[in-house]
């Protein structure tokens, strides 16, 4: 059995067998006992940096050198995806609603930021410069934020050149569970302070409109009785009222077609129209009353089909639906748009991108032409664009590498390995059709290689911060870690979720979404969907998140680089 124990042994460290096995048995165990609740709470994949820990403090380790590049490689993964992910989001969040609540969450990341100083000046001896380091650690345990830990890593590397004595993922650890138990705790207690009634709270989103009438697709069907459109065609018609809508079916003396845009209308002809929410009134009231038919959507000529097709042709790509020209060319109309699972209005000004999928409604023999055009290959969605990610990967860790020089600071500032591919994939999410490049992948896809990212870089963190963390508990500052991880995590939550309610009147399930985005916390996020009918927590959280991972990592930067100084 010689030959196994030597695949274990610290002498066989550097062996590719050994590391193997002991990334696999780290995340794997890790993944397990994350998924142990208690009082309904789990750290999920986070566990991960614990199994990690122990493994590093009993020995069972690997080369440094080798650590710190699978450490540094999982997290590029880990925020690209996350980058890609949020940036076709990331500009729209800022909507009329959607700014408050991310400043809202920016004024709790600053806070974060304050009340880790306050602590690190109360509690502790200033004098240790490894002190305010190690507060940073913790800070971003307090906050389960671990792309900013790796970004607060990197940046002490430029600054201790020389080696540091120290491991900031020590105080992350220590500050990591109470501050999962701490976001919920501290959101449940703004609902006493603010005598929230969950009941109440799940009955006004139910009578509110969950979703954004422009956007949404009404069907209605019409009967032409306004006299002046009478002998116009559907072209004029819709120049004149300036409003996107499309004429799926016409019943014109008792013959039931699919019009085109050269089409007339005459009194008494019976219309089936889809138009944004938003717009379905001033149409109804300048063409004519909405009416009962006998006829429907489904009863259609032979010839005339319905096809739900999927964008796989790159060169559909951020093309507009009035650049393809679909009625007067092809002579189908599209009357749905489905994106992420979530319907969109068929406006002339939609730009497509690959992945969404179409409803086209026209002869059979047109559809097929449009249906080939546009790829319609499920299989082809299944195939991630892996070129694009790395592409991006390639500009993220240049432009990351970048340094910007700032008046008064030793160190010239970077975005580093985790905020210049975060900042990119941002980018390239949202633009990169401009560039010829599909950011398309599948949510599992996309989840797989975050999920592998951040499990290869916990294990690293983990297991470079095991030899040291049992010191650090029972000799060090390990309980102070705990208990100022514990205000950094409470005191903005109470606040901020307190203004955002007395003040701004959001609704606390929104609140409860915007407070778990802002600490990039999905046990948070689980909770608030757990005690809630809607998606009002769903969309708080996806609100403020893109800004909140950005800002996150951003300040774990500029705090090491400006006040972490020898």
């Amino acid at each position: 059995m010689n030959w196994l124990i030597d695949i274990f042994s610290a002498e066989k460290q550097d062996t590719v067998a050994h590391i193997m096995l002991l990334y696999s048995i780290v995340i794997a165990l890790g993944i397990y006992l994350g998924k142990i609740k208690i009082g309904g709470i789990s750290l999920g994949v986070a566990f991960v940096l614990f199994v990690g820990i122990l493994a590093g403090h009993i020995k069972f380790t690997g080369p440094l050198p080798v650590l710190g590049f699978i450490q540094d490689f999982g997290l590029i993964l880990f925020v690209f995806m996350i980058g890609l992910q949020v940036g076709p989001g990331f500009f729209e969040s800022f909507g009329k609603d959607g700014l408050k609540l991310n400043i809202l969450s920016t004024v709790a990341i600053l806070l974060n930021v304050l009340v880790m100083f306050a602590c690190y000046y109360i509690f502790f001896d200033t004098s240790d410069k490894t002190n305010l380091p190690m507060m940073v650690g913790t800070l971003y345990g307090a906050v389960t934020n671990t792309p900013g830990l790796g970004a607060a890593n990197e940046a002490l590397h430029s600054v201790f050149k020389n080696g540091m004595n120290f491991d900031i993922a020590s105080g992350y650890a220590c500050a990591y569970p109470l501050g999962v138990v701490g976001i919920i705790g501290a959101t449940i207690a703004i609902r006493f302070i603010c005598k929230v009634n969950l009941q109440e709270e799940n009955n006004k989103l139910n009578e509110e409109e969950t979703e954004n009438p422009n956007i949404k697709p009404y069907s209605m069907y019409l009967k032409v009785q306004n006299a002046y459109i009478a002998g116009r065609t559907l072209k004029e018609i819709s120049e004149f009222l300036n409003r996107d809508f499309v004429c799926t079916r016409m019943l014109h003396d008792g013959e039931l077609s699919i019009p085109s845009l050269d089409n007339t209308f005459e009194l008494g002809d019976e219309i089936l129209i889809v138009s944004a929410e938003g717009d379905a009134e001033a149409i109804r009231a300048f063409i004519g009353p909405e009416i009962e038919v006998d006829w429907h959507e489904e009863d259609q000529p032979q010839h005339l089909v319905s096809r739900r097709i999927v964008i796989t042709n790159n060169k559909i790509n951020g093309k507009t639906l009035g650049n393809l020209h679909f009625r007067s060319v092809y002579g189908v109309n599209v009357t749905r748009i489905s994106r992420q699972g979530m319907d969109l209005f068929a406006g002339r000004n939609h730009r497509f991108i690959v992945g969404d999928r179409i409803m086209v409604v026209g002869p059979e023999e047109n559809v097929n032409r449009v249906a080939a055009m546009m790829g319609n290959s499920e299989k082809r969605l299944n195939a991630p664009n892996i070129a694009t990610i790395f592409v991006g990967i390639i500009v993220g860790i240049i432009f990351g590498m970048l340094p910007i020089a700032i008046p008064h600071m030793p160190v010239p500032m970077k975005l580093g390995l985790a905020g210049g591919p975060l900042v990119i994939a941002i980018l390239i999410g949202r633009f990169g059709y401009r560039m010829g490049l599909v950011t398309y992948t599948t949510t599992s896809a996309n989840m797989m290689l975050r999920e592998i990212g951040l499990a290869l870089f916990l294990a690293s963190v983990g297991i470079k911060a095991g030899a040291t963390f049992w010191d650090t508990v029972t000799q060090g500052d390990g309980l102070k870690y705990v208990y100022t991880g514990f205000i950094i995590t409470i005191i903005p939550i109470l606040i901020v979720g307190t203004i955002a309610r007395l003040k701004y009147k959001f609704n606390y399930f929104t609140i409860m979404g915007m407070l778990a985005g802002t600490y990039t916390d999905p046990p948070a996020l689980a909770y608030a969907n757990s005690v809630c009918t809607g998606e009002a927590p769903a969309i708080g959280y996806s609100t403020v998140y893109p800004l909140s991972m950005f800002l996150r990592i951003f300040l774990a930067q500029v705090i090491v680089l400006f006040f972490c100084q020898i």
